[in-house]
């Protein structure tokens, strides 16, 4: 406590200015900081799990902890309830007679104490795990809430959640699929005119019409090209909304819609051709929808696949020639679609830029001898494929995916940094280790 204590004062000056140090030593700075903040939460959530434990909430009249921290720390409710929750399920706990009580989720409180996971992360944890509850046997959970607290150290929260989710799907197939089918029946689009003259919008689609309206809407919505070097002025609101006005515009003028990179707006899905002919047995595994990263059924696919092109994308195989080798130096169309499902429209890790025409760079420069196939080429945003030539980013291959190793001048330890899309296979890998076979379950009713 004592230097958290030193931290928190803001008459003691632990650091000199930030103008004044190195570019490592800001960087240090920054993981310090991080890394006391992590550690100073830790405190905080026993101490909130304790003050529960104590009735002091209600002590207070608040009408419950998360309303109590709200109030208190003047931080936003969802903030309040991620917290208290948090505290509730990931800390340690010791009854009044000092008798030691373990967490309800061990393995995301350790990582929570050892400061590898944040609360963000641990909230996805508890989300994941209650859902599962219900499905579950008493191992599975254990087993499941290892594996998720291990994947939160190298991945965001957001990417947590998908395998979340994805656990979800392996453990419950039946449920899953009765939830596709309940999304389907209360879809809805409502629209209505604004006192201003406005139309407004709302919507609410399943999963399968989500994937294809942002495989149609994303390639009009795409940053617009300039002559000047400034940048699209235009929000990416303002882009969706534009993105809707041309695509009326292409509907009333022709059935043909543009064919970004190639490829005509479709709706994807990759699964394993096993699980594929399973459907719905106890060993299946779900798809991906490509263009949302979000699990589906096997039986789902299989039903869409009997009015859809279906094409196998075999990496290395004489179903496509992914290596098309010295010949070519732009990838084709094939070769594209292969990286997209690999790396997404941009490989470097955490890119959130916003989803544009990605471009396809050589690991071994074509100009020197680098071969236009797959394992010498990863899928980048302008903005990162600019970065990676100027700053002489190292890019590998580690099977299969992408790692970037940032030179010297970015970080002196150059740590590498896994980078690409996980895949719904790899997900589909570490629940397998993991967990095994899931579970039966009922049918809809």
């Amino acid at each position: 406590m004592d230097g958290l204590a030193v931290i928190s004062d803001p008459g003691v000056d632990t650091h000199p200015e930030a103008a004044a140090r190195t570019d490592e030593e800001l960087l240090a700075a920054i993981r310090d900081a991080e890394a006391s903040m992590r550690a100073a939460m830790a405190v905080q959530l026993r101490a909130i799990a304790e003050a529960e434990d104590r009735g002091l909430p209600t002590a207070q009249s608040a009408r419950s902890t998360e309303a109590w921290l709200k109030s208190m720390l003047n931080i936003a409710g969802g903030e309040a309830k991620s917290r208290a929750m948090v505290a509730r399920l990931a800390t340690e706990r010791t009854t009044a007679d000092g008798t030691p009580l373990p967490a309800e989720l061990p393995a995301t409180a350790r990582a929570i104490a050892s400061g590898t996971i944040t609360v963000p992360h641990a909230r996805v944890i508890a989300d994941g795990i209650r859902r599962l509850a219900p499905i579950s046997t008493a191992a599975e959970l254990e087993q499941a809430e290892t594996m998720l607290a291990g994947y939160a150290t190298e991945h965001s929260p957001h990417q947590l959640s998908r395998l979340a989710e994805r656990t979800r799907y392996h453990l419950d197939q039946d449920g899953a699929y009765c939830e596709e089918e309940t999304q389907r029946l209360i879809r809805e689009l409502n629209y209505g005119t604004a006192a201003d003259g406005m139309t407004v919008i709302n919507a609410r689609l399943d999963r399968e019409t989500g994937a294809k309206f942002r495989a149609v809407l994303q390639p009009l919505a795409a940053p617009r090209p300039t002559t000047d070097g400034e940048l699209d002025p235009r929000s990416p609101a303002q882009r969706n909304a534009d993105a809707l006005d041309a695509l009326l515009d292409i509907a009333i003028a022709s059935d043909k819609l543009p064919r970004p990179g190639g490829q005509r707006p479709h709706i994807a899905v990759t699964i394993d051709y096993n699980d594929l002919a399973r459907a719905l047995s106890s060993d299946g595994m779900p798809g991906t929808l490509t263009a949302t990263g979000q699990p589906i059924t096997a039986e789902n696919v299989r039903r869409m696949a009997c009015d859809a092109e279906v094409l196998p994308v075999l990496l290395g195989s004489d179903n496509l020639p992914l290596n098309v080798g010295r010949a070519e130096r732009t990838a084709p169309p094939h070769l594209r679609a292969a990286l997209l499902l690999r790396d997404d429209t941009c490989a470097f890790p955490s890119c959130d830029r916003p989803p544009g025409t990605p471009e396809a760079h050589h690991l071994t420069s074509w100009i020197d001898g680098g071969a236009t196939e797959l394992n010498n080429l990863v899928m980048l945003c302008g903005h990162h494929h600019r970065a990676v030539h100027s700053q002489r980013w190292t890019i590998r291959l580690e099977e299969g995916r992408p790692v970037f190793i940032p030179p010297s001048t970015v970080e002196a330890s150059g740590r590498p940094r896994p980078g690409g899309r996980p895949t719904g296979s790899e997900h589909n890998d570490i629940i397998r280790r993991a967990i095994g076979g899931p579970a039966d379950s009922s049918a809809c009713a």
